[in-house]
């Protein structure tokens, strides 16, 4: 018997990681191991679609819903699942994208023989809270939130298109227009900061290493903070992450602080804009999520 009354496979049509083949050759592949499960293409219309995809697959029953997808589609699915609030819905990750962290760094076997299998297991999330004014907004992430150099560069890697060379050259645009920004700590004082990054994983953007221990499963997050240092410093981090990692890192189950100026925001690769005088609360939500590696 199936741990799943039913699969929901969902997917970008128009992905540049070629998800319609791989959702459709999932879908082939657990049909035919799994014969009596209902498997269900779910493909996406528009920017945010996987997120209401997901929410209503995983309402009622014992759903798997699966992103076929990089970090920011999986994003998507991940907080659909949540706002379903159904304590037995699973959900998983079939790499297709640009960036797939998350994937790469939890992958213990096939995606297929873990659905067959059925060995659902518990991971944490980072459970993000922004309050600006009267609005207060939960969002869930899988790896990591970064606020910082890491959106501005994500932010023209977007404008710029991806692909190697177009990345590199998004890249240096983004680190020469970078600039420090002001935050509010929550015992009030206020400091410029390069960077922040809450990480879920110990890995991200394929090579760089964030700490020597991070895992998704151990109650905690990594908490990278780059105070004010200079772009040749900023410069010195980046590459200290991708040849030898930055080692250990201190670690905390809640950060809070206030952006004092408008700013991109990154989830896991999706971008989220952030209004000036927005609290931002990160959380641990310790074994929140039911998934297969």
């Amino acid at each position: 018997m199936s741990a799943f009354d039913r699969i929901v496979i969902v997917f970008n049509p128009h992905s540049t990681g070629d998800a319609p083949t791989s959702a459709r050759e999932l879908r082939a592949e657990l049909s035919d191991r799994l014969p009596d499960t209902p498997v269900e293409l779910a493909p996406t219309e528009h920017a945010g679609h996987a997120r209401d995809l997901a929410r209503e697959a995983a309402r009622t029953g014992r759903p798997l819903v699966v992103s076929v997808s990089g970090d920011g589609g999986y994003n998507e699915v991940v907080d659909g699942v949540m706002q379903a609030g159904n304590p037995d819905a699973v959900a998983a990750v079939r790499a297709a994208g640009n960036a797939n962290d998350h994937r790469r760094t939890t992958r213990t076997r096939p995606l297929a023989d873990a659905i067959v299998a059925g060995d659902v297991t518990r991971m944490d999330l980072l459970r993000m809270t922004l309050v600006h004014g009267d609005t207060e907004e939960v969002r869930y992430a899988h790896s990591y939130i970064g606020i910082g150099i890491t959106p501005v560069v994500a932010v023209d890697i977007e404008a710029g298109g991806k692909g190697s060379w177009r990345e590199i050259v998004s890249v240096v645009r983004g680190f020469r227009a970078f600039h420090p920004f002001p935050v509010r700590l929550e015992d009030g004082s206020v400091l410029e900061i390069d960077s922040v990054l809450y990480a879920n994983i110990s890995q991200m953007a394929k090579v760089a290493k964030l700490s020597d221990s991070g895992r998704p499963d151990d109650g905690h997050f990594e908490l990278v903070v780059n105070k004010r240092a200079g772009k040749l410093r900023v410069l010195a981090t980046a590459v200290k992450a991708a040849t030898v990692g930055l080692g250990p890192q201190p670690t905390t189950t809640h950060h809070e602080l206030t952006v004092l100026t408008p700013m991109p925001l990154q989830m896991d690769g999706e971008l989220v804009e952030v209004e000036a005088d927005t609290r931002i609360t990160v959380d641990i939500a310790a074994g929140a999520l039911r998934t297969l590696f």
